[in-house]
């Protein structure tokens, strides 16, 4: 893991960077602006607006952002010899079945998608190249917690409660493992892979970014459950009731 230094990137809020950032907050507002179209705020309680926008939110990023990774990951590639540079993250043994390859954003080129995962890889180098542990957690994220998150937003919207509370905790469950998986591997090898020099790196990229799915998926569990609890405890007073006639 890098130790802090006096001296900044230059590249710390380049054009690719500031770009990328401003691409997150897009997300959000076009999440936001679909809730605006969706929900009867005058009957949405203000919880689920917050979790319709976060599941909005959610299924964006893992569509748009996270599917651009795996994408690159596969589809994009420069022959081993031609990367012949440390700066390349290596592939696996036998990736796709080929040792002549180096996958990943680092062979996008010009790619917008390449060049914002390559901005990401300044503080976790594993996400410009091919890591099975990250590839495998995306693969599950983008094709499965992606569309039940859609699932989430349309339960929300259609006032089926019942069945949003449930799909929350099922992403909220496997955001939170998802997250541990992807870092764990790390910190028992050092963090080898990670730059935690700057503020940037450290606070914005590495912290910020990834427990955004750690806070907010508890607050999801928290809420669903408290519903679900809410339930049974309706019908247990209603079954003492007609006990009691």
């Amino acid at each position: 893991m890098a130790t802090s230094s006096s001296s900044l990137p230059p590249d710390l809020f380049d054009q690719t960077t500031l770009i990328s950032l401003f691409s997150t907050l897009a997300i959000l507002g076009l999440a936001l602006a679909i809730s605006r179209r969706a929900l009867d705020t005058a009957t949405t309680t203000g919880p689920y607006r917050v979790l319709f926008i976060w599941h909005a939110f959610d299924a964006l990023i893992h569509f748009v952002l996270e599917g651009s990774f795996l994408y690159h990951c596969f589809f994009s590639s420069v022959l081993a010899t031609a990367a012949g540079s440390k700066s390349f993250y290596p592939d696996p043994h036998n990736f796709l079945g080929t040792t002549a390859r180096v996958h990943g954003a680092q062979a996008g080129g010009d790619n917008p998608f390449a060049q914002l995962w390559m901005v990401y890889a300044r503080a976790d180098r594993r996400w410009a190249g091919v890591d099975l542990g990250v590839v495998s957690l995306e693969l599950l994220t983008v094709l499965i917690v992606g569309p039940l998150a859609v699932l989430t937003c349309y339960d929300i919207a259609k006032k089926n409660v019942a069945r949003a509370n449930i799909i929350m905790i099922v992403i909220a469950t496997a955001e939170i493992y998802g997250g541990f998986m992807t870092f764990c591997p790390e910190w028992l090898v050092g963090n080898l892979n990670l730059d935690t020099s700057n503020f940037m790196y450290l606070w914005v990229y590495l912290v910020f970014f990834n427990t955004l799915w750690v806070w907010i998926p508890l607050y999801a569990i928290y809420v669903a459950s408290s519903d679900i609890v809410d339930a049974f405890r309706v019908r247990d007073a209603a079954r003492t009731v007609k006990k009691t006639r």
